[in-house]
């Protein structure tokens, strides 16, 4: 859950630079469970699924930056976002780190939804492809993770971000994931 407030000047006391109100952003998260035995022995699918029913928490990183986890299926995650101007880079345009982490996401997610229980991912490439601007004002975004290949070390997948108003494409990207047996 996030909340916005407005104030008049910051905790310092100093007026605003530019004169205009300011603006805070809360957000609320429930903390990474301890690995338990029956965590151990779900498949990623499996957990992605749990995350979606509300039984295990999603990853912290989707309050922070304003996206959540909508769909898990084999070899695909689904993940939507919203983008807002407390994610505005210098320029008044969203950073592209935010839809970096939303393809990311998706990315990663996608080749755990084909892991077998135990075994976990790690990114060690990430090639991004931002096609337009997205402004503090753009409607929702879904990006969608497909997984390319899993094998026994590394896997593939492709993500596109595209717009639930207007289907435009918005950026698009692939990774490589390490795979990872635990324990």
């Amino acid at each position: 859950m996030t909340t916005y407030e407005t104030s008049a000047s910051p905790a310092t006391g100093a007026p605003p630079a530019t004169g205009a109100p300011l603006r805070s952003r809360t957000h609320t998260w429930q903390p990474r469970p301890e690995t338990t035995p029956e965590i151990l022995g779900m498949s990623g699918l499996e957990i992605l699924r749990a995350s979606l029913k509300g039984e295990l928490p999603g990853a912290s990183m989707m309050s922070t930056l304003g996206f959540r986890l909508t769909e898990a299926a084999e070899g695909v995650a689904v993940f939507e976002g919203d983008p807002g101007d407390h994610l505005l880079n210098p320029m008044g345009t969203v950073h592209g780190g935010f839809l970096a982490t939303l393809l990311d996401s998706a990315l990663g997610s996608s080749v755990m939804t084909l892991l077998p229980a135990g075994t976990a991912y790690t990114t060690v490439q990430l090639g991004v492809h931002m096609i337009r601007p997205v402004m503090a004002d753009t409607p929702t975004l879904r990006c969608e993770g497909t997984a390319l290949h899993v094998g026994r070390t590394t896997a593939t997948a492709e993500a596109r971000v595209t717009g639930t108003h207007d289907g435009k494409l918005y950026a698009h990207a692939t990774t490589t994931c390490a795979i990872l047996r635990m324990g």
